[in-house]
């Protein structure tokens, strides 16, 4: 398939619907299931993988994944592996990113809708996924647990009778569930109370991670907070205590935003108008500045100091302004100078046609600080 086929593949989840959407951007659930008589991908043999693979193609056709898109990744032009990976639905090894090609066998399926997927032979022979915007940790899992059910009719899954489902990985052995948020805390940071709220939520069993999950840097103010361990506990404990927590988390983060502007509204107003100026204008702009600078531009949107902005337009510049998605728009390959061009072009055109701030917010900011 070219890359053409990947224009509209897994971008539900930017709609900026859902709970907190403004400061939730989007809920993940995994479940890490192996089939039985297979080796883990550890001792995978020759030829497995590929056995595996098609197995799982078959039985996605008797799952609401039917109808949707599918992807040979070992085949798939890099392009559309790197588009597949910034927008969140295949991991960097996966996407053979690390210099490697992805491993032969190696696929994903979506279904039609793009919500929801299977990985095939990545660390598991299967990561089923659910990526919902907003905070919508319940629908996920209800998604996900229906796609297991579907597949475990066709499939058989490794299953022991007392450690529950068997992975590669033992901190996913269980239930083999990972539930994640990806949380948007400006707050928190400019209050310096990020270092306390993530030792504390590490002391309940949670973990945190960047933009892009383990081994990324975090990015923007962004974070994405997940279960560390799935066994001795069920798929709802699991997600009930994560949303428990998210909540907590999402007072503290409200809690700060109200002490920055009581204590420093004109300081904290400045830092906003400075971020949407820079990249209403801006000639020339990195990833890291774009999404540092919407991280300012979302805080302000959220606290009603910027209007005319949708949540929706804020996500999507945050993948369409990523480098595969501005080289397909290019059609062809930007050096890093050519894209920083290209990104700066990107975001000037949509937030002209789609997020303008107006005239009456700049006037109304104006009265607000000379009166």
């Amino acid at each position: 398939m070219s890359d053409n086929g990947f224009q509209d593949v897994g971008l539900g989840w930017l709609e900026g619907s859902g709970v907190h959407s403004d400061i939730v951007l989007s809920t993940r659930v995994r479940l890490a299931r192996n089939l039985q008589g297979h080796a883990f991908a550890a001792r995978v043999r020759d030829g497995e993988r590929e056995e595996i693979l098609d197995l799982v193609r078959a039985a996605v056709q008797e799952t609401a994944l039917s109808g949707g898109a599918g992807y040979e990744l070992s085949a798939t032009p890099i392009l559309g592996r790197r588009l597949l990976h910034e927008r969140h639905l295949i991991s960097r090894e996966l996407a053979g990113l690390a210099g490697d090609t992805p491993p032969l066998g190696s696929g994903l399926f979506m279904d039609p809708q793009g919500g929801v997927g299977v990985m095939v032979n990545e660390e598991d022979h299967l990561r089923l996924q659910v990526i919902l915007s907003g905070l919508r940790l319940h629908d996920a899992f209800h998604r996900v647990d229906e796609l297991d059910e579907e597949l475990g009719v066709q499939l058989p899954f490794a299953y022991h009778q007392e450690y529950g489902y068997l992975t590669s990985c033992p901190t996913n052995v269980g239930t083999g569930l990972r539930a994640s948020i990806l949380i948007h805390l400006p707050g928190l940071v400019l209050t310096k109370e990020i270092g306390k709220v993530l030792q504390g939520i590490g002391q309940v069993g949670l973990t945190f991670r960047g933009l892009y999950g383990e081994g990324s840097e975090v990015v923007g103010n962004f974070f994405q907070i997940s279960n560390q361990t799935t066994l001795g506990k069920s798929e709802e404990d699991l997600v009930e205590h994560l949303q428990k927590i998210v909540g907590r988390v999402i007072q503290y983060e409200m809690g700060a935003r109200e002490i920055l502007m009581r204590d420093a509204p004109t300081v904290i107003e400045d830092k906003i108008w400075r971020a949407y100026g820079l990249l209403r204008y801006a000639r020339s702009l990195s990833f890291d500045e774009v999404m540092n600078l919407l991280s300012g531009v979302r805080l302000g949107m959220s606290m009603n100091l910027l209007s005319g902005l949708r949540v929706y337009t804020l996500n999507k510049l945050m993948i369409f302004a990523r480098d595969a998605h501005l080289e397909q728009a290019a059609g062809r390959p930007l050096r890093e100078a050519e894209s920083d061009l290209h990104r700066a072009a990107y975001v000037r055109r949509v937030l002209a046609t789609e997020g303008d701030v107006s005239a009456d917010a700049v006037d109304a900011q104006d009265d607000r600080e000379t009166s």
